[in-house]
């Protein structure tokens, strides 16, 4: 099963970081433009076990119906959220914070699998595996300048 881990540091304290993250409504400003992420549905903040949000993402074009439970959420530290619909067989995405003075250590870890069996393993070769590299990167760059620019972005 693949998994893709990526660790951030950003210029912020743990408290202020998990606060932006633990808010599902600050994913649109992680997320590259061309997916088009779309809330469709958020349960009442705030965020516990169970919580659930519905969206839609933009896929080759293609619109994709994701929804996302949280599954574990221990604030300050870290939550799990996975997919409850969408695209893949598995999502399990691990969020995890660890204080560094005045910034915070952002790792994350995401086991995925895709449908199709070996379709879906050439998909990831081919396709997949690159993508989300762009994706993650591009939501380091975002998360670095949005923390430098104002400290603690607005939700």
């Amino acid at each position: 099963m693949p998994v893709l881990e990526r660790e951030t540091v950003i210029p912020a304290p743990r408290p202020e970081v998990f606060a932006f993250f633990e808010d599902p409504r600050n994913l649109e400003k992680l997320t590259p433009k061309a997916m088009d992420f779309s809330i469709r549905e958020i349960d009442d903040l705030p965020v516990k076990p169970g919580f659930r949000i519905a969206y839609t993402i933009k896929w080759l074009f293609l619109p994709i119906r994701w929804v996302t439970i949280f599954e574990e959420y221990d604030p300050p530290r870290g939550f799990t959220d996975v997919q409850a619909k969408g695209p893949y067989r598995l999502w399990r995405h691990e969020h995890s914070f660890e204080d560094l003075g005045d910034r915070t250590l952002m790792r994350d870890r995401v086991q995925y699998e895709l449908p199709f069996g070996i379709l879906g393993s050439i998909a990831h070769r081919l396709i997949v595996a690159r993508q989300l590299k762009h994706i993650f990167d591009y939501r380091a760059r975002r998360i670095r300048k949005l923390f430098a620019e104002s400290g603690t972005p607005a939700a």
